[in-house]
């Protein structure tokens, strides 16, 4: 009788060092894989969801993915958040029935309740799927937020903001405009506050005469160093509001020899890591950079200009009628959603690279998803 085969022993089991390093090289703009690698084990799910795992990524890697968007176009055919990796991808974002999507950043998303007695604001995280409510300024309950500015950011100190801004400290800044009216004459006033989650409770408010309409559902605010927020209005007016000194100031934009009336504008921050503005123009894009002058003033200064069909295959964008249109900036990742005849296109503006990432639906406004997914262990969603 033949001899038995000879049992084989089990390969080695790799050290969870190496196992960390082979998985913090899978592609960080594809979530599948880490998802599909935490569900192989208990060991390798504790790998790749631990903190330092997420750290490791921003430090390797250094510029965090754009994951996707959110968007607020009322269509319950289209999920609230789009991704834009290559493989399938998807986050329980909150519906849009019941919540209009604001501003996103530092791992945390802004959400305000909707209807005319909007009085609520939602922080959701979508990595964790946290989620935490917040009532609106007294002052602001008025029914004066049918189109505010907001904006979501990482209030710790020192943070770096690779990995470390889940679950701490945060801060909101809600933006909105008041009118009173006078026999004929419309009065308004806009106003700022500032929320800090560590005291669970809203700032005074800043306030400032204005005589113009503030608008911000066009566009999103962008947050400029560590004190600097800006709004952009749908009369092009910039609103800036200062966290340290409690103040707001209107800006004026780029010159108006510098545009014409199809121009559309939108905030950025620029590469020097200052306020920057982008233009459409027929089929190009204009970046502006504000900047300081010899004076006490800054000034407006064309900095890049970005024709896109020189950058596309095919000629896709030459002799068509419709204008390009810059929907979000995603901070972080220096990358601007723009809306075209041929459908949604990310343009990286480091590498000068194009993509196609979704048809054009009548997007509006879109708030990129900016960071690096980890999987939530179990029993922590």
């Amino acid at each position: 009788m033949a001899a038995p085969p000879r049992r084989r022993d089990s390969p080695p089991v790799l050290p969870d060092e190496i196992v960390e390093e082979i998985l913090l090289r899978l592609p960080p703009d594809e979530p599948a894989p880490l998802l599909r690698v935490s569900l192989v084990c208990k060991s390798w799910a504790t790998i790749v969801s631990s903190p330092w795992f997420r750290r490791r990524l921003h430090e390797l890697h250094r510029t965090p993915p754009v994951l996707g968007f959110l968007h607020n176009w009322d269509d319950e055919g289209i999920p609230r958040f789009i991704p834009t990796t290559a493989s399938s991808f998807s986050l329980a974002a909150p519906d849009c029935r019941n919540w209009s999507a604001l501003d996103c950043r530092h791992g945390r998303a802004l959400f305000l309740s909707k209807g005319q007695d909007a009085n609520e604001l939602l922080v959701w995280e979508p990595i964790t799927g946290a989620q935490r409510r917040i009532p609106v300024p007294v002052a602001a309950s008025s029914g004066c937020l049918l189109a505010p500015g907001a904006a979501v950011f990482c209030a710790a100190d020192g943070c770096n903001h690779r990995g470390d801004c889940q679950g701490g400290p945060f801060h909101l800044v809600l933006v909105f405009t008041e009118y009173t009216y006078d026999d004929d004459y419309v009065n308004s006033v806009t106003s700022a506050c500032l929320y800090s989650s560590e005291t669970a409770a809203w700032g005074e408010l800043t306030s400032i005469h204005s005589d113009f309409d503030i608008d911000f559902s066009f566009s999103s605010g962008v947050l400029v160093g560590r004190s600097l927020c800006y709004f952009l209005s749908d009369t092009a007016l910039i609103v800036e509001y200062d966290l340290a000194r409690h103040t707001l100031t209107v800006l004026d934009p780029p010159p108006p020899g510098s545009q014409h009336c199809d121009d559309t504008l939108s905030l950025m921050v620029a590469e020097d890591g200052g306020l920057g503005l982008s233009q459409t123009l027929d089929q190009h894009l204009k970046l502006w950079s504000r900047k300081a002058s010899s004076g006490t003033d800054a000034e407006w200064v064309l900095t890049r200009a970005i024709y896109l069909e020189n950058l596309l295959s095919n000629g896709a964008l030459v002799n068509q009628t419709r204008p390009l249109d810059v929907l979000g900036f995603a901070e972080g990742a220096n990358v601007l959603f723009v809306t075209t005849v041929i459908g949604l296109l990310t343009v990286e503006l480091e590498s000068g690279r194009v993509r196609k990432v979704y048809d054009n639906h009548g997007f509006c406004n879109l708030i990129p998803v900016v960071g690096f997914y980890t999987p939530v262990p179990c029993g922590e969603h």
